[in-house]
């Protein structure tokens, strides 16, 4: 399982196995979405599982299977992360170079990529005050606090520099990256939106699982940087963005932890 309403099944036929996902809600987006965003994502040149059969009205598609290594275990223990950081970040670059479509076919389905708003950072931020923050603090003034910090993050999303112009992932982090071989495949892609340049970014080398040092986040945000369409930019507009999307990552992912 994982943070969304599905189950995963590994099936093992001798040397070969597929991955069966059962979605008990919101099939459309579990199964039809990501089965939609994968097929872009291969399309792409950027390794996903195939839809291999489609049964989304009782609820279950049957996928390939990219592996159990992810990059979490392949990555935790390993002293010099750069390198293998810097490859990952040439797959955001590769994301971020997919032509965005109005609609992407899957058989007779149409798929729509939502766009990322002002209301969809405070909708994941809220999460914190309806979870986490209900949950761990007895204080009365708990609507205070709620109200303060709102103002403040209202403040700060206002100052994100750069336009929901890009593909995002919208969850590219350590553990749904897989390790197959020498390659890289990603999972979990049916939360795929048009949004900000940094948010994969801040996902990869933010990520809560995983602490890098400043020093690696710095380097490999400044790898980006060197490597991306906002290499002409003022590389303090990419900063900001990565810091005001980090705080926000983080409200979204304590508030999911908790529910």
């Amino acid at each position: 399982g994982d943070a969304s309403f599905r189950e995963f099944y590994r099936i093992e036929k001798g040397f070969s196995s597929s991955i069966i996902v059962l979605a008990k809600k919101d099939r459309f987006k579990n199964l039809l979405t990501y089965a939609a965003v994968n097929q872009i994502l291969n399309n792409n040149g950027i390794l996903a599982p195939k839809l291999l059969k489609n049964f989304n009205n009782d609820g279950i598609i049957e996928i390939s299977d990219l592996g159990k290594i992810s990059f979490y275990d392949f990555i935790k223990n390993k002293k010099n992360k750069l390198t293998k950081y810097k490859k990952l970040i040439d797959i955001i670059i590769k994301l971020q170079k997919i032509k965005i479509k109005k609609n992407y076919n899957l058989g007779k389905y149409k798929i729509k990529l939502q766009k990322y708003s002002l209301k969809n950072l405070h909708k994941e931020s809220d999460l914190f005050f309806d979870w986490y923050l209900k949950f761990y603090s007895k204080n009365k003034k708990i609507g205070k606090i709620k109200k303060i910090l709102k103002e403040e993050l209202n403040k700060i999303y206002k100052k994100i520099y750069f336009n929901n112009n890009t593909f995002v992932h919208r969850d590219f982090h350590a553990s749904n990256i897989i390790v197959k071989k020498k390659s890289f495949g990603l999972i979990d892609s049916q939360d795929a939106i048009i949004g900000n340049p940094l948010y994969d970014v801040v996902s990869l080398i933010d990520d809560v699982r995983i602490k890098l040092p400043n020093s690696l986040q710095n380097d490999l945000l400044k790898f980006y940087y060197s490597k991306s369409k906002l290499k002409r930019e003022n590389f303090q507009n990419l900063k900001n963005d990565y810091d005001i999307l980090s705080i926000q990552r983080n409200f979204k992912i304590l508030g999911i932890f908790v529910r």
